[in-house]
């Protein structure tokens, strides 16, 4: 189903419960408490019921007199999710059922109008717990996101199993034509009735049980996933002796001091969050710390204890493979893909292979630079994993006279912020302005106010930017709330990031990367906030997977302008722009080791289609199925998967990127093209060319299908050719 379903302006969060996060990394959870059995766990969310002060107390409960009635995070504790969670189940069941139940016939207001309306309150209640869970969790969130996972997933079953309810959506779905509906209301019922029919609506008899303890069950399986995961990688850390600080850039130390403070320790250590771990192996000489650190970093999930995801993973695939099988697909990836742009695995495929094999050869090149650089410092060992980052870098260096620690100097997080904003006012003609007054759920989070041209609010955003313990990996944006055309509800929007918290009084600096990952969760975040659509169903990134990429993937495009580094890209501490030659070196580096990066991409995506397209996962051994994946596309030992399965977050840890990592890539094919536009305009933000992404994709919701909307910007299907030019790939590259 896509990123919002169909329920309700409730929809995103009724899906996170079950569901990975919109967009961005990888979702990662917190918790030392993580190998608890889910009975366990109800045991602790009782107790922390018992201790809940009454309803008429509880502040999610209540009117929330905040500026734009944003959360009151001030006031929210722990000991409110449960009981405030019952109410809301208790309610919104209500008001489904006094829709189901209506004895007048159905019409869109009665059933379609009355579903968008309702589940407010639960939809409120969701959204601010299951990124607190995501972003500040802790033993007790955890214990109550056990619990109530499996719970969301069956309450979300209730819905689109109600059979009566069904049959009002089926009576005006069927008569369609002839309502005389407005075209959004003509969306909202087609997309409503495709979702409640992948939902089962249509089932029968034992298996509309069935399918409802199928979704529970994954439920379930996706936190314990998450879990699992989370409490290998927040469990390792690898101490630096002060011999093992030699070679290491400033910037890398600091952040080592400053992980080793964060867990109460002295000195300096790594940790597995990839802002810790991915800089200490592209900069450390010391060969047995990087493969260690790797190691430690590839095997989250997959160690012999009580964190191991092997049997999870089976698990969720068999139950996916029921769920599919009950709907008459084939295998889970043709469920998955039948919801998307690509249709089929099939088309999912053929992209990748189209790829592929101009990847695999850039990567062949790649390596033969980097074992040139091997046999010139007089080593004779081969590429392996944790070399390629080091000596990729140093190739990097050469090639580009670049220095890690100079780039960082000029890419100051603040800066990155303004300079996002900027490129939004330039083209969507929107401002943004910091309140500081505001409650927030940790210190490190800020907030500001989006206006339009006339100076009205008209969105809120959350930025929370630094990696800590209890806030999962990765980089991803989320919603308080979805943009609401029947109430007028303005949208709260939140991006996560995980980068380095510098000490006290010294600035954030950003690697390139960094800075085009705040751009990437930005452009999901105007996604959000630009959006103007009637029905909340229908609002911002509720569009199809592999669709939901493309505004975010596109807004990168922008970092790498000259006009906008010039202009924010200045040095810390001079405040001097960066200089021509050195801004010329970093544009040229950009297609550098994109071998590299396709090919760790692809295995990833060839791995999460191949699980789902077979018909007899209980038997997987996940190594091996690795392996044999990986080996059937003479893939180069030193590239192995971005994500390896038992850390594979995309695809276990919910259902938004199962069967469908492949859409980052196929946005890459939108976005290029997309981008190229501009380009050939001649004026990076042309104002015809932003009116027409502005008016067809970022505020356009899910209100046209996908390819429409990418047709009414572009004005034709996009075309790979430019994906492939900008990476720097041999387009005859053939396997």
């Amino acid at each position: 189903m896509k990123a919002a379903m169909l329920l309700s302006a409730a929809s995103t969060a009724l899906l996170l419960a079950a569901c990975s996060p919109q967009a961005g990394e990888t979702p990662e959870t917190a918790g030392d408490a993580a190998s608890e059995t889910v009975s366990e766990a109800g045991t602790a969310t009782t107790q922390v019921a018992d201790a809940a002060v009454p309803a008429s107390d509880n502040p999610l409960l209540s009117a929330w007199n905040t500026p734009h009635q944003a959360p009151p995070f001030d006031a929210i504790e722990e000991a409110h999710f449960l009981p405030a969670f019952e109410v809301a189940l208790a309610a919104h069941t209500a008001e489904i059922e006094a829709i189901a139940s209506n004895p007048q016939p159905a019409s869109f207001a009665n059933t379609m109008l009355a579903m968008e309306q309702s589940g407010a309150q639960l939809g409120r209640i969701s959204s601010v717990f299951f990124n607190l869970a995501s972003s500040a969790s802790n033993d007790e969130i955890r214990a109550i996101q056990r619990e109530m996972s499996p719970r969301m997933a069956a309450h979300s079953a209730s819905i689109t199993l109600n059979a009566d309810l069904f049959a009002r959506i089926d009576s005006l779905y069927q008569q369609r034509e002839s309502l005389g509906l407005e075209p959004q209301q003509l969306r909202l019922l087609e997309v409503t009735h495709h979702d409640f029919v992948r939902a089962g609506a249509q089932l029968e008899g034992d298996d509309r049980q069935r399918f409802a303890d199928v979704r529970a069950g994954l439920a379930g399986l996706y936190t314990q996933f998450a879990q699992n995961e989370q409490a290998d990688r927040e469990s390792w850390t690898m101490a630096l002796e002060a011999e093992d600080l030699e070679g290491l850039p400033d910037f890398v130390v600091s952040a080592a001091a400053g992980a080793a403070a964060d867990r109460g320790l002295e000195g300096h250590v790594v940790t597995l969050a990839r802002s810790s771990v991915e800089p200490f192996l592209q900069t450390s000489p010391n060969r047995e710390l990087r493969e260690q650190a790797w190691r430690a970093w590839t095997s989250r999930g997959d160690n012999e204890n009580a964190n191991n995801n092997h049997d999870t993973i089976r698990d969720i695939l068999r139950l996916r493979l029921e769920m599919a099988n009950l709907l008459g697909y084939e295998t889970f990836a043709h469920y998955r893909t039948g919801g998307t742009m690509a249709g089929t695995p099939l088309a999912a495929t053929s992209l990748m292979e189209q790829v592929w094999w101009p990847a695999r050869e850039r990567a062949l090149e790649e390596q033969a630079d980097i074992e040139a650089r091997i046999a010139a410092a007089g080593l004779d060992h081969g590429v392996m994993p944790w070399d390629w980052r080091y000596y990729t870098e140093q190739v990097r260096a050469e090639r580009y006279d670049l220095d890690p620690s100079e780039v960082k100097s000029y890419l100051q997080l603040d800066n990155m912020i303004e300079a996002q904003f900027y490129v939004a006012e330039r083209l969507f003609g929107v401002s943004f302005t910091e309140r500081t007054d505001m409650e927030v759920y940790h210190p490190d989070v800020r907030v500001w106010e989006m206006t339009n041209t006339e100076g009205e609010v008209i969105g809120l955003f959350y930025g929370d930017y630094f990696a800590r313990p209890g806030k999962r990996g990765g980089a991803w944006m989320s919603s308080f709330r979805a943009q609401n055309g029947i109430s007028g509800d303005i949208p709260i929007i939140i991006n996560n990031c995980n980068y380095n918290k510098p000490a006290d009084g010294e600035p954030a600096l950003l690697s390139f990367i960094d800075a085009s990952t705040l751009f990437h969760e930005f452009g999901h975040g105007l996604h959000g906030l630009l959006s103007n659509t009637e029905y909340p169903s229908l609002a911002g990134t509720a569009v199809d997977r592999d669709f939901v990429e493309f505004p975010a993937q596109i807004y990168e495009h922008w970092l790498e302008q000259p006009e906008v580094l010039e202009r924010f890209a200045l040095h810390y501490e001079t405040g001097e722009p960066m200089r021509p030659a050195l801004l010329e070196r970093v544009l040229e580096a950009q297609t550098f080791n994109q071998g590299f990066a396709t090919v760790e991409f692809l295995n990833s995506g060839f791995v999460d289609m191949a699980y789902h397209l077979n018909t007899e996962p209980g038997d997987i051994d996940i190594h091996a199925f690795e392996e044999e994946v990986l080996s059937s596309r003479q893939n180069l030992d030193a590239i192995p998967m971005r994500h390896r399965s038992p850390h594979f977050l995309h695809s276990f840890a919910g259902e938004g990127y199962s069967a469908g990592y492949y859409s980052y890539l196929w946005a890459g094919v939108l976005d290029n093209d997309g981008f190229a536009a501009f380009e050939e305009a001649g004026d990076i933000f042309d104002p015809e060319l932003a009116q027409k992404l502005l008016d067809s994709v970022f505020s356009a919701g899910d209100t046209l299908p996908a390819m429409d909307a990418y047709v009414g910007f572009r004005g034709r299907e996009p075309s790979v050719e430019p994906l492939l030019r900008n990476r720097g790939f041999d387009t005859d590259a053939d396997g």
